[in-house]
C-alpha cells in the first residue's frame, strides 16, 4: 500500500482559489508601495533642480536690484543734470537739455537690465514728476502712480516703508514693484510689473497646473497665478499629502517686502501609478473571475465526477480508490503557471518603463545642469571689473555683449534639436570669450558647407568638445589651433553631416583615448569628463544609436573628435 507524499498530495479547488486571491492582493499591496515610493523619489529630484533654478534667478533679480539702488543713489548724489533741472524752470532750454541727458543715461540702464524696468525722477520744490527712460505701463497708470508717489513723498511713516527698498504697490489694480531713493528735495524711483519680474520663473516646466507668483509679507498674491502656457491656475483645495500632488517651494528677495512661490503640479505621476493600478486590478478582477469559474466548475462538474470515483472505488481490489490523475486539478494548476508567467512579463515591463524613464529624467536633468555654469558667470563678470579698472571700454562693451547673447543662447534652448548655424554662432560667441580672457593663447577657425547651415543638432553638443580644447590644450607655451569644420556626405544611402572638433593641443591622455575609442564610460568620481559622458548619452538617446564619434589624436600633436549624425525626421525636433 503506497501513501501519498506531501509534495504529490492533491487539494480541493477552494485550496487553490484562496492561494491565488492572497497572492494576488499581495502583489497588488507592493505595486502600490512600490509605485508611491517610485513616484516620491522622482517628485523629490524634480523638486530639488527646480529650487536650484529658481534660486539662480533670483540670486540674479537681488544683484541687478542692488545694482539699480546704487545707481540711482549714485545719480542722485553726482549727476549735475538734476541739479541743474532742480533750479531752472521746467519749460527753460536748461532744463530741457538736463532732461535729455538724464534720459539717454537711463535709457542706457535700462537697454542692459530689460525694458521691464521704468525709471522717473519727481523734484520736490516744483512738483514735477516724469519718466526718464522709456515707459512700459499705460497713461492712466503713469497718473495714477503720479498722484501715489505725492502722497508717499508727503506722508513719512509711508514713505520709509519704501526708502532704498523694493516693495509692493497697487496701482489701478496692477501691482508694481517700486524703490523710492531720496536725495534733499529731488527723488529717483524705479519700478517694474509684478508679472514681468516674475515671468522667467513661469518659463520652467511646473506641470500643467503649475504656476509661479510673487507674495507679499502679508501673503498676498501680486502677480497673477499664469501657468507657462498662459493659462489662469485657479487653486486647489487642500487636502492629504499622499493624495496631493501640489508642491509649493518658496524663495526669498533680498532687501524686499516679497517673495517667489512655485507651485509645482506632478499631474504625469499620478497618471503613471492610475495606469498601473489599472492594470493589477485587471489582473485581479481576472483572477477573481477565474476562481468563481472554477467554484462553479467545481460544484457542477467536479463534484459529481468526484462521487463517481467514490462509487468506483468499490469496485477496485481490497476496497482501494481508483487514482484518478484528474483530481490533482492539472488544468488549474497549467492556468496558474500562465498566470505566474504573466505577472512576471508585467512586473519586467513596468520595471523596464521606470528604468527607461527614470534614465530619460537623469540625461534631461544633466543636460539642464549642464547649461547652468556659475563659475563661467563669475569669470565673464571678473574679467569685465579688470577690464573697468584698466578703463578697456571697448573691450568691456564687446565682452558684456557676448557674455550676454552666451547666455540667452544656453537659457532659451528648451528643444532637442537647433539649427547648425546657430550652434555655431554660439561657440563662436564663447570662443571669442574665452579670447578676451587667454588673449592671444589659440586661434580659432570655424568652417561649414552652405549646404549644411540648416542642418539641425542637438543644442551645446559642440560646446562640450570646444570646452575641452579650451580646458586641456591653451595654457601652453605655443600658441593653440582649433578647428571646427562640418561638411555633408552620403553614407549607406543617406545623408548624414560629419563635424569635426580639432586642436594642436598635447591631445588626449592614453588611458582616456583608449576608453574613449571601446565605448568604455570615463571616471566622473572626481568632477572631470562629465561633459564628454553626458553629450554621448544624449546623442545616443536622441539619435536613437545611429550617430557616430569617433576620438583620436592627431600625428604630431593634439586631439581630434569627428561627429557623424544622420538625418532626423522633421517630427524629431
Amino acid at each position: 500500500m503506497t501513501k501519498n507524499t506531501a509534495g504529490n498530495r492533491p487539494y480541493p479547488i477552494r485550496h487553490y482559489v484562496r492561494i491565488m486571491m492572497l497572492v494576488s492582493l499581495v502583489v497588488l499591496v507592493l505595486d502600490l508601495v512600490i509605485s508611491l515610493a517610485s513616484i516620491s523619489i522622482v517628485k523629490q529630484q524634480s523638486t530639488r533642480y527646480l529650487k536650484d533654478t529658481a534660486k539662480l534667478y533670483i540670486d540674479r533679480i537681488n544683484h541687478d536690484f542692488a545694482y539699480i539702488n546704487h545707481y540711482m543713489g549714485w545719480t542722485l548724489a553726482n549727476d549735475e543734470s538734476l541739479n541743474m533741472m532742480n533750479a531752472y524752470d521746467p519749460d527753460s532750454s536748461e532744463f530741457i537739455k538736463s532732461n535729455d541727458n538724464l534720459y539717454k543715461r537711463f535709457s542706457e540702464l535700462q537697454k542692459n537690465y530689460g525694458q521691464q524696468f521704468n525709471f522717473f525722477f519727481y523734484l520736490k520744490n516744483q512738483s514735477f514728476f516724469l519718466n526718464c527712460a522709456p515707459i512700459s505701463i499705460t497713461y492712466t497708470d503713469y497718473l495714477e502712480l503720479k498722484k501715489q508717489i505725492n502722497s508717499y513723498i508727503e506722508d513719512k511713516d509711508v514713505y520709509a516703508h519704501f526708502y532704498s527698498r523694493w516693495s509692493p504697490i497697487l496701482v489701478n489694480g496692477n501691482y508694481y514693484i517700486i524703490n523710492i531713493v531720496p536725495y534733499y528735495n529731488r527723488y529717483l524711483i524705479g519700478l517694474i510689473s509684478a508679472d514681468n519680474l516674475i515671468h522667467p520663473l513661469r518659463q520652467l516646466n511646473l506641470g500643467a497646473n503649475g504656476y509661479a507668483s510673487l507674495v507679499d509679507e502679508k501673503g498676498t498674491r501680486i502677480s497673477s497665478p499664469l501657468s507657462a502656457s498662459g493659462k489662469l491656475v485657479q487653486q486647489e483645495a487642500k487636502g492629504p499629502d499622499l493624495f496631493q500632488s501640489r508642491t509649493t517651494i518658496s524663495s526669498e528677495f533680498s532687501n524686499t517686502t516679497f517673495s517667489a512661490h512655485m507651485i509645482i503640479q506632478f499631474g504625469a505621476f499620478e497618471k503613471i501609478m492610475i495606469a498601473q493600478l489599472l492594470i493589477l486590478l485587471l489582473f485581479f478582477m481576472v483572477t477573481s473571475t477565474i476562481c468563481a469559474v472554477m467554484l462553479f466548475f467545481n460544484k457542477r462538474v467536479l463534484g459529481p465526477i468526484q462521487n463517481f470515483s467514490e462509487n468506483l472505488a468499490h469496485l477496485s481490489e481490497e476496497g482501494q480508490p481508483v487514482d484518478f490523475k484528474s483530481s490533482k486539478i492539472i488544468e488549474l494548476e497549467q492556468a496558474n503557471a500562465q498566470f505566474k508567467d504573466l505577472m512576471k512579463q508585467i512586473k519586467t515591463f513596468k520595471i523596464a518603463i521606470y528604468e527607461q524613464e527614470l534614465e530619460k529624467q537623469r540625461i534631461q536633468l544633466d543636460y539642464m545642469k549642464q547649461q547652468i555654469k556659475p563659475h563661467f558667470f563669475l569669470n565673464c563678470l571678473t574679467s569685465i571689473y579688470s577690464m573697468a579698472q584698466i578703463q578697456m571700454y571697448e573691450e568691456i562693451e564687446n565682452m558684456a555683449m557676448s557674455t550676454s547673447k552666451y547666455f540667452r543662447y544656453t537659457f532659451q534652448s528648451g528643444e532637442n534639436f537647433v539649427r547648425l548655424e546657430d550652434e555655431f554662432e554660439h561657440v563662436r560667441t564663447y570662443l571669442e570669450i574665452q579670447r578676451s580672457r587667454y588673449r592671444d593663447a589659440f586661434r580659432y577657425h570655424i568652417g561649414q558647407d552652405e549646404a549644411a547651415k540648416d542642418t539641425l543638432i542637438p543644442p551645446l553638443v559642440l560646446q562640450t568638445f570646444i570646452e575641452n580644447s579650451i580646458k586641456y590644450a591653451i595654457s601652453r607655451d605655443p600658441e593653440v589651433q582649433i578647428r571646427l569644420t562640418v561638411h555633408r556626405r552620403e553614407a549607406a544611402e543617406e545623408q548624414v553631416t560629419v563635424i569635426q572638433i580639432s586642436d594642436s593641443g598635447p591631445g588626449f591622455a592614453p588611458e582616456v583615448l583608449e576608453k574613449l575609442v571601446r565605448g568604455q564610460s570615463l571616471d566622473q568620481s572626481k568632477g572631470t569628463h562629465i561633459g564628454i559622458m553626458n553629450t554621448l548619452k544624449r546623442l545616443e538617446y536622441l539619435y536613437f544609436k545611429k550617430a557616430v564619434v569617433h576620438f583620436s589624436n592627431i600625428e604630431g600633436g593634439g586631439a581630434s573628435v569627428i561627429l557623424t549624425l544622420p538625418d532626423l525626421p522633421s517630427t524629431s525636433t
